[in-house]
């Protein structure tokens, strides 16, 4: 066992999934959480190509696969419910629209946790006030008043980084806004809703309604997406946001008068931009970034989940074959994985390119070319190579 100290800030997805492989790898590791608690709720992520690979060698394929959303697949329909179009979920062999595996982000969140809670410590309801690195490790003062020295630091925290504007400047330097806002949130089950996600897009407006299953019956999840140039609302000030949607919302017709009506009540909503991060290198000294924080991909390209998930098992294994030299690690952790996270961002920006409106005087889109469309998406599922580590220190997965 190295010993070596890692703190790593944020533990929704990508935070405990690297904590798990720090943790097999020998490093001793601290995950800190600005909320109280895990979130629970959250849209659907989903695991494809790949990324099933990760999830096996964690060793937590049955938990997964047992909080899944059991959707059966998706339909697109118009104003009055007719249906247009039907995707499955064992399409393209569970990688296509619908995921064979897909799981609310907070029920991924907790499998994680629960993996990794025995062997890592977690410390919720504080966060990073201040770091001082040198050559040897990183002091770190917390906002509750604890001073710490770790070995390294590495921010999963998200799009909204606080450890990223900390060490690597400010949000606007590396969030780049796509033109969309997204927003979900629970609603009763009260649309007989069952196991078959339901779509509604409004083609002059680029607005669009998604009513969507999940593991409790008895509720559903909804969510809206609509273009927006700019993006000036505090991501923590939800009474604006519940206005906003209100607004742009107005008049879209379907089922969206009814889902609006709950909006009030729900525990769990949830509006952002659509933005991704793009930054010329992740690492900074002893400081990492990780996840969103440093490559997010937005919600459009459906492989967020599948960026951290590989990545942890990368960024672990390629720092313990380093011997945990910072520079040595995070420099080939980035050579793995970069070309990897450009394909899925590639594919973020084109679904939201998809989306747009067109204008009453705009020219006819070209055809896509699909054989290019098809080999960015195998890149961006499949496009990675996992190496197996074999000289490196595993304490191994925990048996299924």
């Amino acid at each position: 066992m190295s010993g070596i100290r890692v703190l790593v800030a944020g533990a929704s997805i990508a935070g405990p999934a690297l904590a798990h492989w720090l943790s097999r790898r020998g490093a001793e590791v601290t995950v800190v959480e600005r909320a109280p608690e895990l979130r629970p709720g959250g849209q659907a992520v989903d695991a494809r190509g790949v990324t099933r690979e990760v999830i096996r060698r964690m060793g937590l394929d049955v938990a997964v696969r047992a909080a899944r959303t059991e959707t059966a697949g998706a339909l697109t329909v118009d104003a009055d419910g007719n249906v247009l179009q039907t995707f499955r979920a064992d399409d393209d062999g569970g990688d296509g629209f619908i995921a064979e595996i897909e799981i609310l982000r907070g029920d991924l969140s907790r499998v994680l946790h629960d993996d990794t809670r025995d062997d890592v410590e977690y410390v919720f309801g504080d966060r990073i006030a201040e770091l001082t690195q040198d050559a040897d490790g990183v002091d770190v003062a917390f906002a509750g008043g604890d001073r710490r020295r770790f070995d390294l630091v590495i921010g999963a925290d998200g799009l909204h980084s606080g450890l990223r504007a900390m060490v690597f400047g400010p949000h606007e330097r590396f969030v780049r806004h796509l033109g969309l806002v997204l927003a979900f949130y629970s609603v009763p089950n009260e649309f007989g809703l069952d196991r078959w996600l339901i779509q509604y897009q409004h083609q002059e407006s680029g607005r669009s309604a998604l009513l969507r299953p999940i593991q409790d019956a008895t509720r559903a999840m909804a969510m809206f997406s609509f273009p927006s140039a700019d993006f000036d609302v505090d991501h923590r000030d939800v009474a604006a946001q519940k206005r906003l949607l209100s607004e742009r919302m107005a008049g879209l017709g379907w089922l969206t008068p009814r889902l609006l009506a709950h909006l009030d009540d729900t525990p769990d909503f949830y509006l952002d931009q659509v933005a991704q991060v793009v930054m010329d290198r992740w690492s900074s000294g002893r400081v990492g970034l990780f996840g969103d924080a440093a490559f997010s991909s937005s919600p459009m390209s459906g492989q967020g989940t599948g960026l951290a998930l590989v990545g942890a098992y990368l960024l672990a294994g390629e720092l313990a074959s380093a011997g945990w030299d910072p520079e040595a690690g995070f420099a080939a952790f980035e050579g793995r994985m970069r070309a990897f996270v450009e394909a899925n961002q590639e594919i973020g920006r084109l679904h939201v390119q998809s989306l747009d409106a067109p204008g009453p005087d705009a020219e006819p889109a070209p055809e896509p070319d699909m054989d290019a469309l098809m080999a960015l998406a195998d890149r961006a599922i499949n496009g990675v190579e996992l190496p197996d580590y074999a000289g490196v220190p595993d304490s191994g997965a925990r048996a299924e």
